[in-house]
């Protein structure tokens, strides 16, 4: 039988676990001081009673298990995995995050971590090199994209998957690395670098054709509003002149950090509500709205989403569908529209727990629904046919000239291969530069 100490001690421990996000959160919402004569209130009349029955069983099944499993638990294990039984039945994306889910976190939005710089994927049961990025150790050590990395410090990747490579990889700052690399084939050789500090960019921006550009989100992490930026003034430079249109890519995009999505939307909005947020408690409750400002002087949008295209980027998408800035195309998007707040905790441990849904302008809950673009086009395979061997007037023996004094159009024969172009091999985004095309031509632009 179980001793009442081990249970109170037990439950005040409990207590003070739970007790304190929601005592934080008191501070914030803390009424007035009561008038002086009126009956002050504790915060033990206050709070509900706590559920010793509860409280008891799990006292009992922890011991139980302890007791019983085949193998010894310690109470350690034993409490960390309820935080996350706890955690992980409110809803899918709550959760306990221990120091290296933590750290992880924090490096996807902020988008720095330290490593080498290179984008690996895996062929042939080994790690290849995809690209060295510009400016890090990979790329200033002569690593060349096709290099495949047989061992890791000593260590053969053969057999590994890519995330493990990833992993030993990233890590302290300054530490020095040794890759053995076989390039085209030939005999190994060892490079040893030092890890760095990596800045991930999140943005991809270029032009797709003359007066029409293209800007590609991977996800939402705490420099991509300025990295969208800085995309639409170079565009603005390069062109010349004001676009003709423009596409900006959410698909597949996870999400990432809610205040990024507002910088996005407030560089294609000049007015009007972005996003709001209602929650429980009081520092929950949000509105963001446009700044007059407008980086993209009211180009043409068109805006790719699809079902991997979820949180931070349904809001943008919401955000410009409800204020009818841009075309969403492609196909229902993910559905999240909850927001997660991080409560960091002792021992690099933290809290990442659902606080808030997010709604659009018009008051719509993407949560379980998601949003539906505007004009629906599915993924398609695209193949490109040969012209046939077709003949033009001005190909012909002794054709009359031209009415207007132009030269003549003949045949052009086929030379090389075109250099390819994103949207030749992506029937959506081609669609999309359709679109934009054909809005162009009605507009007289």
């Amino acid at each position: 039988m179980l001793h009442l100490s081990r249970l109170t001690s037990l439950a005040l421990a409990i207590a003070i676990v739970i007790g304190a996000p929601l005592a934080q959160a008191a501070e914030k919402t803390a009424p007035a001081t009561p008038a002086a004569g009126a009956p002050a209130k504790t915060n033990a009349a206050a709070k509900p009673p706590l559920p010793l029955d509860e409280l008891r069983t799990f006292a009992e099944v922890m011991d139980r298990v302890k007791a019983a499993y085949v193998e010894p638990v310690d109470d350690k294990t034993l409490l960390e995995n309820a935080i996350k039984g706890m955690l992980s039945n409110l809803d899918p994306h709550s959760a306990y995050l221990g120091p290296e889910d933590f750290q992880e976190l924090q490096e996807s939005t902020s988008g720095e971590f330290g490593g080498l710089g290179i984008e690996v994927g895996v062929e042939d049961g080994f790690v290849k090199v995809v690209s060295p990025i510009d400016d890090t150790p990979a790329s200033k050590a002569g690593i060349e994209a096709g290099d495949l990395i047989v061992k890791i410090n000593g260590t053969p990747t053969q057999g590994q998957n890519m995330q493990e490579a990833v992993d030993k990889m990233r890590g302290k700052i300054g530490e020095k690395i040794t890759l053995t690399l076989v390039r085209d084939g030939g005999t190994p050789f060892d490079v040893t670098l030092a890890r760095a500090t990596i800045q991930v960019k999140s943005v991809k921006a270029q032009m797709l054709e003359n007066g029409y550009g293209y800007i590609r989100i991977t996800q939402f992490q705490v420099k991509t509003g300025d990295e969208v930026g800085k995309a639409l003034a170079k565009f603005r430079k390069d062109n010349g002149k004001k676009m003709s249109g423009l596409i900006l890519d959410l698909r597949n995009n996870p999400g990432g950090v809610l205040q990024s999505a507002v910088q996005v939307a407030d560089h294609f909005l000049t007015k009007g509500l972005i996003v709001y947020t209602k929650g429980r408690i009081a520092n929950s409750e949000l509105r963001f709205s446009a700044d007059p400002a407008d980086a993209s002087e009211g180009v043409p949008l068109v805006v790719l989403i699809n079902g991997g295209s979820a949180s931070a980027s349904e809001i943008v998408a919401g955000a410009l569908q409800d204020q009818k800035r841009g075309i969403l195309m492609g196909t229902d998007t993910f559905g999240k529209g909850s927001v997660q707040t991080v409560l960091p905790l002792n021992n690099d441990r933290a809290l990442k727990i659902t606080t808030a849904l997010y709604y659009t302008p018009n008051g719509r809950s993407i949560q379980a629904q998601g949003i539906n673009p505007d004009i629906v086009v599915r993924r398609a395979k695209v193949t490109n046919e040969a012209d046939g061997e077709n003949y033009k007037e001005a190909d012909l023996l002794g054709h009359l000239g031209n009415g207007n004094g132009g030269a003549d159009k003949p045949t052009v024969k086929s030379g090389a291969a075109a250099k390819a172009r994103p949207q030749d091999d992506d029937f959506q985004l081609s669609q999309a530069l359709s679109l934009l095309k054909g809005l162009s031509i009605t507009r007289g632009n």
